[in-house]
């Protein structure tokens, strides 16, 4: 997925934080997107990835596209569970492509 930047205001950069993670740490995990699934949001399209910080912090993020502008609307911290059964899923998929 490719985009220009991101779009910031008061409203998602805080709701942003409430989950302990900084402004940098989402950009540079989402500076990269490599698959999206669809968010059941009523309110507008909405997505949802993971991505991963330098520092290897795993992220669940959920966002939505405003022009050329990827926005944020709430990143977390993957939960031990979540990361593990990623990092299987990844495993599982990269067997396949060298099969």
């Amino acid at each position: 997925m490719q985009f220009d930047g991101f779009d910031w205001d008061d409203g998602n950069r805080e709701k942003c934080r409430l989950h302990g993670v900084s402004i940098p740490e989402i950009e540079e995990a989402l500076s990269v997107v490599r698959f999206v699934v669809d968010d059941p949001s009523p309110v507008e399209k909405r997505y949802r990835t993971v991505g991963r910080t330098r520092a290897g912090r795993h992220v669940f993020a959920v966002f939505t596209m405003r022009g050329a502008l990827l926005r944020p609307i709430s990143v977390r911290y993957m939960h031990g569970k979540e990361v593990r059964t990623y990092e299987e899923a990844l495993a599982c998929a990269e067997e396949r492509r060298g099969s």
